[in-house]
């Protein structure tokens, strides 16, 4: 599909399991080819349902969802041969090299096993995993196994890449790795629908994005276009829990934050609020207003023990 084209057009997807858990409701969201689309929520709003269903996994109650302009329902076949999975649970065989992975993946696929062995070794090479080509996955780093599962799906050279928070647990070095891994297959016209409970993954990588909770669709955009539901510009952190909170409201929306209390609020209020506190002997810091602090506003934010 062209980039710019709509590789996802879901309309009022609904799905309700046996337990009448409703996990989607009405849920419409369409995704342009060639970008990247994070799907945000907290755990058990939605999101998974979402992506399975979009991969052809997962039978919609209601609604209807098109993958590069085909049916997931009614041509799921279809749909299967342009797309690959990376599952949250996704694991590789740990007696198996990247190399053997990679091609058992492509022929699985029906790719001749001539070419399948020359895309392997293109793939490899292209993500710098060529130095652990024969290495058993038993024996790489979990940063270097979920790269490997990256680069099965990606060697599929698929239309539509589905990643299912795929830099869970990983330390900061294998994030960026795969962070750059996203953002190469994306920069050949490919797609990726990406979910992911780190806002600044989401922000880093995200050309457009969608926060879901309990089911529901409550913000779609841009993370620029995001960003500005709040009508705020600045994001202040007092280091404090005994202060008096009410002294915080006329500079702006007030919460708890951890150990400290979080102001949102204008670039005058910041510096005010910051001059202040610096007189009171308060530790304090200043930010723009991030993801995180749009994303905490519209779902919430848990209750203090």
């Amino acid at each position: 599909m062209d980039r710019g084209g709509f590789v996802i057009d879901a309309e009022d997807m609904q799905k309700t399991y046996q337990s009448s858990t409703r996990a989607l409701d009405g849920v419409s969201l369409k995704v342009r080819g060639g970008t990247v689309f994070a799907l945000l929520g907290p755990n058990g709003a939605g999101k998974t349902t979402f992506v399975r269903i979009i991969a052809t996994q997962l039978t919609p109650s209601g609604g209807s969802a098109k993958v590069l302009g085909h049916d997931v329902m009614k041509e799921a076949r279809i749909v299967r041969r342009r797309i690959a999975v990376v599952p949250q649970e996704g694991r590789p065989h740990l007696l198996q090299t990247p190399f053997e992975h990679i091609l058992t993946y492509l022929v699985c696929r029906g790719l001749d096993y001539g070419e399948a062995r020359k895309r392997a070794d293109a793939i490899l090479a292209s993500l710098n995993l060529t130095s652990y080509r024969n290495t058993i996955c038993a024996n790489l780093s979990g940063g270097l196994r979920q790269r490997v599962l990256i680069a099965m799906a990606m060697s599929s050279e698929a239309d539509l890449l589905v990643l299912d928070e795929p830099t869970i647990g990983l330390d900061p070095v294998a994030r960026l790795e795969v962070w750059n891994l996203v953002r190469k297959y994306v920069a050949t016209g490919k797609t990726i629908l990406l979910t992911t409970h780190y806002m600044d993954e989401a922000e880093q990588l995200a050309d457009s994005l969608a926060i879901i909770n309990k089911g529901k669709l409550v913000a779609t955009g841009t993370p620029s276009e995001i960003k500005k539901r709040l009508d705020f510009t600045h994001s202040v952190t007092v280091k404090t829990v005994d202060e008096d909170l009410s002294g915080f409201e006329p500079f702006g929306r007030v919460s708890r934050a951890g150990t400290g209390t979080r102001v949102l609020t204008s670039q005058q209020g910041a510096s005010d609020l910051a001059s202040l506190c610096l007189k009171r002997g308060l530790e304090v810091s200043v930010r723009q207003v991030t993801l995180e602090d749009v994303y905490i506003n519209e779902v919430g934010q848990p209750e203090p023990e």
